[in-house]
């Protein structure tokens, strides 16, 4: 009888005691943007495709945002759990520290300069004059809550380098709990109070936005307060100024490039989608949320991937990295082949949930196809994600999405040509071809990451 090694065995224990407290909270991560989508779909009888878009381009305003700012989590990640590998109780402390000053500094930069956003985004995003009434409103309620999602940004980051998936946990749970009922009682209304109608989508995002600051501060000032014993406002400036900083900076920056990266695919995927009209417009949304039901789910062990790997790293454990590596995949392949199955049998139910628009409905379905390779080529890249994050290779990172951007802009304008000249350019396929640059930019990822390996993560004997 074939025996598990005693090592295997305990680390997949550690990943999955990190990993489905993540998944747990993942579940209700894309019931949000349902939910969002969802209740704009039926505020009015008919059409509801300029309601959806209104949400869709709102939504992914704060997308461009708030990636730029991504760094806040993986940086914080990433450092994390190398200190805690090396035991370095104040290494950890000192990374929170730096992320919430960072975010606070970030999050009034943004809502002062709010206007000046909003003109440059609809400089790149082409959409209907109701669709851009609609979207505008929604960003002007949302951008108040900037301080909140840039602080639970680095939280996350920092609860998971923590190798405390728990405390993210709830704290996601709080944030999307209360942003499913609260956009649905501040828009639909409750008993003889009518609701704010649309705007209560943007004003449930806020309130559960500051409801999980609220709860992850709670927990630091609970089960962390040991490592901010004696906290001063020197402390303080010296954790701001030390050479630790530096490093801090240097990563950010190669996110902050990596983030960049990802805005020009997303800009590109709501533009060109934007183009084809607001039937189109709102299904290539319901597309893009149901292909990243996926990334949901197999996120959770890439943030174990990145908890075990930052800190195998930290203690220069080579042997326990290279297996936690090895598990880790094993276990996201596995999820993948579940969500094929999920996508085939399941794929027009999910789109009866999004929208009782039955024109919207149709359209939709004839992009479910992809649904099904989307596990087939998002599984790797988002794995490889969480284990570079945990080994802050932050400049292999960056590089890897500039070569995503290049794979999915190369396929669209070569595809976009070859449709034009074979008399086979049209709406439809267009959006066929906008999903196959999609996956185009999911394969390069996993393909540069793959082959960078050893340079980047490996740790010999």
């Amino acid at each position: 009888m074939f025996k598990i090694p005693e090592m295997t065995k305990r680390i997949n224990r550690e990943i999955l005691k990190l990993a489905i407290p993540s998944i747990l909270a993942n579940i209700t991560v894309p019931l949000v943007g349902m939910v969002d989508i969802s209740v704009a779909g039926h505020l009015a009888d008919s059409g509801s495709a300029t309601l959806i878009g209104g949400i869709a381009i709102g939504s992914t305003l704060f997308d461009l945002l708030y990636w730029n700012f991504g760094f806040l989590r993986a940086s914080s990640g990433g450092l994390t759990a190398q200190a805690f590998g090396r035991r370095d109780r104040s290494g950890c402390a000192d990374v929170l520290l730096r992320g919430l000053v960072l975010s606070v500094l970030i999050s009034v930069v943004l809502i002062m300069a709010q206007w000046l956003f909003l003109k440059f985004a609809f400089l790149l995003i082409d959409c209907t004059e109701n669709v851009r009434e609609l979207s505008i409103r929604y960003f002007r309620m949302r951008i108040w809550a900037a301080p909140a999602t840039l602080s639970l940004m680095a939280l996350k980051g920092w609860f998971i380098g923590m190798q405390d998936s728990v405390s993210s946990m709830a704290t996601d749970f709080v944030v999307n709990g209360v942003n499913i009922a609260g956009s649905i009682v501040l828009t639909m209304g409750l008993g003889r109070w009518n609701g704010l109608g649309y705007d209560g989508i943007a004003a449930g995002t806020v309130t559960a936005q500051y409801a999980g600051l609220s709860v992850a501060l709670m927990i630091v000032a609970v089960r962390y307060r040991h490592l901010f014993h004696g906290l001063t406002m020197n402390r303080l400036k010296s954790v701001m100024m030390s050479s630790d900083q530096k490093r801090y900076n240097r990563m950010n920056t190669d996110l902050f490039l990596r983030s960049l990266c990802f805005i020009a695919i997303y800009i590109g995927y709501s533009v060109i989608s934007a183009a084809q009209g607001d039937l189109m417009l709102a299904s290539a949304s319901i597309m893009m949320k149901l292909l990243m039901l996926f990334s949901f789910f197999t996120d959770g062990f890439a943030y174990a991937g990145e908890a075990l790997t930052g800190k195998y790293i930290g203690a220069r454990d080579g042997a326990n990295l290279r297996a936690s590596v090895k598990l880790v995949f094993v276990w996201s392949i596995s999820i993948a082949l579940l969500f094929i199955g999920a996508y085939y049998g399941a794929g027009i139910p999910m789109l009866k949930l999004l929208s009782n628009d039955m024109e919207v409905v149709e359209a939709c379905i004839q992009f479910l196809p992809w649904l099904i390779l989307m596990p087939v080529f998002g599984v790797v890249a988002f794995t490889w994600d969480g284990i570079y994050t945990g080994a802050t290779a932050t400049r292999m990172i960056r590089n890897t999405m500039i070569w995503s951007v290049v794979a999915f802009f190369t396929v669209w304008f070569a595809g976009t040509a070859l449709l034009r000249s074979i008399g086979a350019y049209s709406d439809v396929n267009c959006i066929h071809l906008l999903m196959a640059a999609y996956f185009s930019h999911l394969a390069a990822r996993s393909v540069y990451q793959t082959c960078r390996y050893r340079k980047a993560v490996y740790i010999p004997d």
